[in-house]
């Protein structure tokens, strides 16, 4: 069936090249988990999780048991890991489909061990997530014990990581992540003298990986005799997060290598509806918000905010038709917008038009469309409406 002009590219070729290059730079002594939470930062978990497996990763990361169990049935042989941990009635679901959840508090101890008893399940592995000064989410290292306890020769749970999230790991000066660091290190020895050794560590976004802090956690994870696992997200869909001016001065090796070889994997596009010309006086859209002040020609576009396509960038943003920038002009619709093509020849019905990614010699990044909206690239992406459909090419 034929279906509305507004689409997502996703080469899923590129996402394998983007996460083995990864993998080369983040070094033999380190995991890497693909976050494809949010549906794969809306590129889609269907094409990107399976993607990401072939291109040799053995962790996935989601946010939650539905989407754990959205992976599972996709790639059946990969470790998930549930990063929000599992809510209340959810025990169950994670042990049916052999997740691995994120735990930091006594209920979710309590919604495992009682779904692991009532299904005769002798052993559930868990990461714990430490709180090192995010304020999020994760257990406070003052008050490890009353959780350190639950890890007892009789009950089913069985610590396989420990993790914590570096909220500031593109900061120049690295005083926040070292701070954390030695928070994180400091719950360590607490664990380790109650007796208990987990495998992993489980740290570091793609930030940390591309500032190659790698080897900070690394050394961290060796003391304990641990694994390293990093948690690359954006930079696995090939953007590079914008780091600290102070990077600048002494960028990291890996900063730069990143930026020379990741490329994005998704390109958003849409089609001409239709062409007509206006007269001086003529106003575009809803409110008036855009009058002609000259004869022009414009062209109606299948994509509005119910697409993904922020409103606010009516009249502050252009996109890509025949190979040039056409502005839009009024304001963003629900289902349509509308670009200005005066200065285009030629610009017909059918002809395509690039919201995200490249046309000729021109582009348009997440970036771009972040700094228009006053967001960020991971909002752009993940915005996009569930009704566009993702397409592999």
């Amino acid at each position: 069936m034929h279906t509305r002009p507004c689409w997502v590219e996703i080469n899923t070729q590129q996402l394998e090249r983007n996460l083995r290059f990864l993998t080369t730079l983040s070094g033999p002594d380190v995991d890497l988990l693909a976050i494809v939470k949010a549906n794969a930062y809306g590129h889609s978990l269907q094409l990107c999780g399976p993607a990401a497996v072939r291109a040799g990763a053995q962790w996935l990361g989601v946010t939650s048991v539905e989407e754990g169990i959205a992976a599972r049935r996709l790639c059946p042989d990969a470790r998930i890991l549930v990063i929000s941990g599992p809510f209340p009635g959810q025990g169950r679901d994670v042990l049916q489909n052999k997740l691995t959840p994120i735990v930091w508090d006594s209920w979710q101890f309590d919604e495992l061990e009682a779904a692991a008893r009532a299904a005769d399940v002798r052993s559930v592995s868990v990461h714990l997530e430490i709180d090192t000064g995010m304020s999020r989410q994760g257990a406070d290292p003052q008050s490890l014990s009353a959780l350190l306890v639950r890890f007892h020769r009789h009950s089913p749970l069985r610590l396989e990581g420990v993790m914590t999230h570096l909220f500031a790991a593109d900061e120049a000066d690295e005083i926040v992540t070292g701070d954390q660091l030695d928070r994180l290190e400091q719950a360590m020895r607490f664990i380790t003298s109650a007796g208990i050794h987990p495998g992993t560590l489980n740290v570091g976004n793609t930030a940390a990986l591309l500032a190659g802090q790698g080897h900070k956690i690394s050394s961290l994870a060796a003391r304990y005799t641990m694994k390293t696992l990093m948690r690359p997200g954006l930079a696995l869909y090939g953007i590079v997060p914008e780091y600290d001016p102070g990077f600048s001065s002494a960028e990291p090796i890996s900063l730069g290598e990143a930026r020379h070889v990741l490329r994005p994997v998704l390109e958003w596009k849409s089609q001409v509806v239709s062409v007509r010309s206006i007269a001086p006086g003529a106003v575009v859209g809803y409110n008036g918000t855009f009058v002609a002040t000259e004869p022009m020609r414009i062209a109606l576009v299948a994509a509005g905010y119910a697409d993904g396509l922020d409103r606010q960038l009516g009249n502050r943003f252009n996109l890509l038709v025949r190979g040039q920038r056409a502005p839009l002009v009024g304001r963003i619709s629900m289902d349509q917008s509308v670009i200005d093509i005066t200065e285009i020849p030629g610009v017909s019905a059918g002809d395509e038009v690039v919201i995200l990614g490249c046309q000729g010699t021109e582009s348009i990044t997440a970036y771009d469309h972040a700094k228009t909206a006053g967001t960020i690239p991971w909002e752009v992406f993940t915005r996009i409406g569930e009704r566009v459909p993702r397409v592999a090419i």
